[in-house]
């Protein structure tokens, strides 16, 4: 069953702790669709970027509480995932192969 590489990664977090594990261990942050597996992950990243993923690790992050005006709201939960990319190889995010 093939999925949309686009709908499985939302989007790469570009923070400060990402670009801290990005330098020390190759590793990557992105946002993951909620419904995504951790091999769902990998094949997206190893087809988008065209490098070899050695691990894959997620999380469920829960969603806070934002206030709108009187009221407030909670928002939704999400899943984060951490990728280690093969030693000598690197995500280039401005450059990206989209198929």
């Amino acid at each position: 069953m093939s999925k949309d590489l686009h709908a499985i990664l939302v989007r790469p977090l570009l923070t400060e702790r990402g670009t801290l594990i990005q330098e020390k261990y190759n590793q990557y942050l992105f946002e993951a669709a909620p419904t995504a597996t951790k091999t769902d992950i990998k094949t997206a990243i190893e087809k988008m970027f065209k490098v070899s993923v050695e691990k894959v690790r997620t999380m469920i992050i829960p969603g806070k509480f934002r206030r709108h005006g009187r009221g407030g709201g909670m928002l939704p939960d999400w899943k984060k995932a951490i990728v280690t990319v093969a030693e000598g190889q690197k995500i280039d995010f401005a450059q990206q192969s989209g198929s």
